[in-house]
């Protein structure tokens, strides 16, 4: 079974999304990754394999970017996944977070998105380039979509989901909106919360 996580606050986001990771550990997982909004820019990391492979990932390739040091915005945003494969084999292309075409959405998915081969087939006909094999990605492709259309991140995700098929919760990342979350679910049990008094 999946695990989702979004967190937006003050603290380390990394670290709190790999904490809150790290309690949906015994659901059992095959990969899992995270997106994190430093407030310039959103760094991925997506990795098969435990936690403990998607932080030696971060170790190694976040030296650059240390989103511990270079947030420029007081309150950070991200959103983190296990994945236990249901669409796609277990490959780092097919781990989540998932993006559009322009790398400016960013989705984690639990669920099953039942009718993701019509929006797969739908969308590329529109141009979009799948990396994945994932009912996932189009989500973010068919987000970006209605967000030509309306130029309003939420209006985007409520028309998206209207038009979803299947019991899912999902978290959505704005690169363009750091401080903004989205969630939505249908028939899946979606838990928020908020943590350090806010």
């Amino acid at each position: 079974m999946c695990g989702i996580i979004g967190y937006i606050g003050p603290r380390q986001v990394h670290d709190v999304l790999l904490e809150g990771l790290s309690r949906l550990e015994y659901r059992g997982y095959d990969s899992a990754g995270l997106a994190v909004h430093t407030g310039d820019e959103v760094l991925t990391e997506r990795t098969v394999g435990n936690l403990a492979v998607l932080r030696r990932a971060m170790s190694a390739g976040w030296a650059a970017h240390d989103a511990t040091t270079t947030s420029t915005v007081d309150v950070a945003a991200g959103i983190a996944h296990t994945r236990w494969a249901t669409h796609g084999g277990v490959t780092e292309a097919n781990t989540h977070p998932h993006t559009d075409c322009g790398d400016r959405i960013h989705v984690v998915l639990n669920g099953i998105i039942e009718n993701h081969q019509e929006l797969r087939a739908r969308l590329a006909d529109d141009g979009c380039a799948f990396t994945s094999e994932t009912d996932a990605e189009p989500i973010a492709h068919l987000i970006e979509h209605h967000l030509r259309a309306v130029d309003d991140l939420h209006e985007a995700v409520r028309r998206t989901v209207l038009e979803l098929e299947g019991h899912f919760a999902i978290v959505v990342l704005d690169r363009d909106e750091p401080h903004t979350l989205i969630a939505a679910r249908r028939d899946c049990p979606l838990v928020v919360g908020l943590g350090d008094g806010e």
